[in-house]
């Protein structure tokens, strides 16, 4: 009888309280979810509690997970919360002291990089969007092949290869950041042989236990725990309703008062205002609208979710393209663009965009408008519809643009080529139209290096013709631009 998936196991659990599909789901990650606990905590009892409480958030959940959730990424995800919110004012003190607890452990001298990187891991782990964190616990938490990742991420082989190689790089790039030099290949080898521990086996049993009855019989502080968890994973569904409010006070006249006090309250906490803000931060973000002379001006950051856009020593057009959804390429000043750089944010779940263009006018004043004009553009044209690079779709559809220098990554699963046209908007300073009028969905994975001192882009239209048999003609015609000017 072939052995059921994690999904399976999880619909016998939700429909008859199996305790043995629960024991074997408890089985096969109680190590993955007992490893992380430990890393934040350093202590084996709190580590424990902290798996059983997020083992009864599975068993309470087991009904409700999409069969899309990667089963092992949401436990790693959860663990991290829970442990997190075990430690809460402590983890500082916690990575503090965890590397002289690793060295106690694991006194293997060869250990040094993991030692070095294991304080910073999960934090690193929990900065990376979704699928990249995923794409890493399967490969180096399970072990999977690339084929494997594929399989679960909704993508080809070798596009899995690629995105755990990216998601590895940028986990390097974080330790750089915090003082720990290290290669790819000695994290990657690090994380492998280190990141999972030996579980004691009253573990998987006290665990299993306190699950299966949905933690009616768990300690009050683990139940405490469990609670708290709880708020954090729902803390997304708690800013819709804390929007509704907002966008009935709107409806209801309250426009000024409303905006105001939120901004006074964000401006105050002055959360969102750091360099390397990013997505996953800009999601736990509570609702802000405001425009600032950036207080970096040596660099930041820009980040944006669904609903949400923030940006931190970033130019007008910047803010201009996020306000009104519109590629920098075909947007026009004019009088001529602002030099001044800014931090801006906008993160109502709902009217984001026409909040930030309220602030452009009140702060900047500077409104926009949709205008036909005779532009110079480039012609995106098929040339070879049978192009090595033009791999046949996956089931999903997934779009990833990642500019790492001048280094740039366009990685999609089952999008046309239309949708690699916007995308590719984003690198270029001329406006794109799509004229190959294909309408076939495809997968592609590829890289350039941009060079700022050459307008034509080679590389870009390089690899453009010799992997995706696509060419640019330049040309001029009229184009729909976003006018930006002056209030009068």
């Amino acid at each position: 009888m072939p052995e059921q998936d994690d999904h399976q196991l999880l619909a016998d659990f939700a429909r008859s309280g199996s305790e043995t599909a629960f024991s074997e789901l408890v089985r096969r990650y109680i190590a993955l979810v007992y490893s992380t606990a430990l890393r934040f905590t350093s202590n084996p009892h709190h580590a424990e509690e902290i798996a059983q409480a997020v083992f009864v958030i599975l068993a309470q959940k087991a009904g409700t997970l999409s069969s899309r959730v990667i089963l092992s990424g949401w436990l790693y995800q959860t663990a991290r919360l829970t442990a997190a919110n075990f430690v809460k004012g402590e983890i500082r003190r916690a990575h503090r002291e965890q590397e002289v607890y690793m060295q106690s452990i694991l006194p293997d001298p060869e250990l040094a990089d993991w030692n070095k990187i294991a304080p910073l891991l999960d934090e690193a782990m929990g900065s990376l969007g979704e699928t990249d964190r995923n794409a890493l616990v399967l490969r180096f938490f399970e072990n999977c092949t690339s084929a494997e990742i594929g399989a679960a991420l909704r993508m080809n082989e070798e596009t899995a290869r690629k995105r755990v190689n990216r998601a590895l790089d940028k986990l390097r790039k974080i330790f750089s950041a915090h003082g720990v030099s290290s290669t790819a290949e000695a994290v990657a080898g690090a994380i492998a042989a280190n990141s999972l521990q030996v579980v004691p086996a009253s573990v998987a049993q006290s665990v299993t236990a306190a699950a299966v009855v949905k933690g009616t019989a768990v300690s009050t502080s683990t139940l405490t725990l469990i609670k708290g968890t709880l708020k954090i994973m729902a803390w997304s569904k708690t800013q819709t309703v804390i929007v509704a409010g907002v966008i009935v006070l709107l409806a209801a006249g309250t426009t000024t008062a409303t905006v105001k006090h939120i901004q006074t309250v964000r401006l105050h906490e002055n959360l969102w205002r750091y360099p390397d803000i990013n997505s996953m931060s800009l999601a736990k973000v509570p609702p802000a609208v405001d425009i600032l002379p950036t207080i970096f001006p040596k660099g930041g950051n820009s980040a944006s979710t669904d609903r949400k856009y923030v940006g931190i020593d970033q130019s007008v057009v910047n803010i201009v393209a996020d306000a009104y959804n519109w590629p920098q390429a075909r947007i026009v000043f004019t009088d001529g663009q602002p030099p001044e750089r800014y931090d801006y944010i906008a993160s109502l779940l709902n009217g984001s965009r026409e909040a930030l263009q309220d602030q452009l006018k009140k702060k900047l004043g500077l409104v926009a408008h949709p205008e036909m004009r005779n532009e110079d553009v480039v012609l995106l044209e098929m040339q070879n519809p049978h192009a090595p690079g033009l791999h046949p779709p996956v089931a999903g559809t997934t779009s990833d643009m990642t500019m790492n220098g001048n280094q740039i990554e366009l990685s999609w699963q089952n999008r046309s080529i239309s949708s690699m046209a916007d995308r590719l908007q984003m690198a270029s300073p001329l406006p794109i139209i799509d004229e190959t009028h294909s309408t076939k969905h495809y997968s592609i994975d590829i890289t350039w290096q941009e060079d700022p001192q050459d307008p034509e882009h080679t590389a870009l239209q390089k690899v453009l013709r010799e992997q995706l048999g696509l060419i640019f003609v330049p040309t001029n015609m009229p184009v729909k631009m976003l006018v930006v000017e002056k209030v009068k």
